[in-house]
């Protein structure tokens, strides 16, 4: 008897995410169609988001893309959150583990966040997929591991270390849906809602008196890129991290 999609979930867990056995098609087309697997629905996935974006993916969507229904595609992945997870795992897998330097960790540690920054942005949208969940897929596992072996190098507490790693994780998140966003509000023509800087230093400079600091520091509130300040926070976070030693 072939595994349920909850025991091929339970053994990715443990054994990292394979592609699991290919489902056979049904039907007059069936013997000219590639068989349907983990990996071929994640590709596909993957797809989807790239051209369309995080809100296109769904499960009908893939099992469309694949010339299948949706049945054939539970046959491998529990519902829609499992391939959340796949997703988000293959990402993380992608992303290289610098050996543990305390000579070098805050670097190390910097590397690891813009890399996975990367890896989102090449998918609009798809960091939302990575919110509000556990990190039990080996893949993530593994990023997470490597972050907190990279923290402890340092000299940071356990403890520190083990909630940095979710602070630093939730602001990657945030800032890759955020820059996600923009692009495709930019994409759609939506100038309305994304801004040049130099229209909202001229929007800065026309507010009422009542705003006195923002007028006043209206270059600095506008200057530099995104990822500018996604340095500059990640960096702020890094160097909290000595004043928060003692568990």
């Amino acid at each position: 008897m072939s595994p349920t999609p909850q025991e091929r979930r339970a053994a990715r867990h443990q054994l990292g995410t394979g592609s699991g056995a290919p489902a056979g098609r049904r039907g007059p087309s069936g013997g000219r169609k590639k068989p349907i697997t983990v990996d071929a629905i994640v590709s596909t996935a993957f797809g989807i988001v790239e051209r369309e974006g995080y809100e296109a993916l769904t499960m009908r969507r893939v099992a469309s893309a694949l010339e299948t229904g949706p049945s054939s595609l539970y046959a491998h992945v529990v519902n829609k959150e499992d391939l959340d997870e796949l997703l988000i795992g293959r990402l993380c897998a992608e992303i290289e583990l610098p050996e543990p330097d305390p000579a070098t960790w805050r670097q190390q540690i910097t590397s690891v966040c813009a890399g996975l920054r990367d890896q989102y942005l090449r998918y609009p949208g798809i960091s939302r997929a990575a919110f509000a969940a556990a990190p039990s897929n080996l893949d993530t596992l593994r990023l997470s591991e490597g972050m907190l072996a990279i923290l402890l190098a340092g000299g940071i507490a356990p403890r520190t270390a083990a909630w940095a790693i979710d602070s630093l994780m939730l602001y990657v998140n945030a800032y890759s849906l955020e820059v996600s966003l923009a692009g495709s509000r930019l994409g759609r023509g939506d100038d309305g809602w994304v801004v040049s800087r130099d229209e909202l230093l001229r929007r800065f400079a026309a507010l009422p008196d009542t705003f006195p600091h923002t007028k006043r520091y209206a270059t600095e509130l506008t200057a530099g890129t995104v990822h500018d300040r996604f340095d500059f926070t990640i960096a702020l976070m890094i160097d909290g991290l000595k004043n928060r030693e003692a568990d």
